[in-house]
């Protein structure tokens, strides 16, 4: 099992990437959609990532999100097996875990995850927070219940569902089964048809 990177040491990445690709703080907040007070907090280390803040920053660096989490660099270009329950955790938004199943694989053309959702009673009755990026995403139940926003429309996902769609609409999910659900998430790069 690999340990979890740490926040300061992302933290430190993100930066020293922005000043060598000489972007200020105020181009990186630009693209994330948050003000540049605000970047700076994530910068500082002071402040968790989510997936989609780190997905856009290596995007915008030109550098595999495996690189800002590890500082290494992926390395196989053929093929990369990944055993059950190893991969790279990462637990980038309240509660979720994201285990990533291919981080040795170099120029990938897709992020792919076992994600796992929490069941967090206060967010049964509430909206969906949503997020946006850039390219396309598919993501498969394997187990539990799963609320999936995508631009205003809501649908709920069972176990063997999958649902395919354009990231740079604003989506979301949340889990409704009160052990949690799991699911493969696939991140695909590339800019998506609006």
């Amino acid at each position: 099992m690999t340990i979890e990177p740490k926040i300061s040491e992302i933290a430190e990445r993100i930066s020293a990437m922005r000043e060598l690709c000489d972007f200020t703080a105020e181009d990186m907040a630009a693209e994330l959609d948050i003000t540049p007070e605000e970047y700076l907090t994530y910068e500082s280390g002071t402040r968790d990532f989510s997936f989609t803040f780190l997905y856009k920053c290596a995007e915008k660096f030109g550098i595999d999100m495996i690189e800002l989490l590890t500082g290494d660099n992926p390395h196989l270009s053929e093929c990369s097996v990944v055993r059950k329950g190893h991969g790279l955790p990462m637990k980038r938004r309240k509660g979720f875990t994201y285990n990533h199943i291919a981080p040795t694989f170099k120029d990938k053309i897709a992020e792919p995850f076992v994600v796992t959702a929490p069941y967090i009673e206060g967010e049964q009755n509430a909206p969906v927070a949503t997020s946006t990026h850039e390219g396309q995403e598919m993501d498969f139940i394997l187990e539990g219940t799963l609320r999936f926003v995508h631009d205003g429309r809501e649908v709920e996902l069972r176990e063997g569902d999958c649902v395919y769609y354009n990231s740079g609409m604003p989506h979301g999910m949340i889990a409704t089964s009160k052990g949690g659900c799991t699911f493969i998430a696939v991140v695909m790069k590339g800019g998506a048809r609006q």
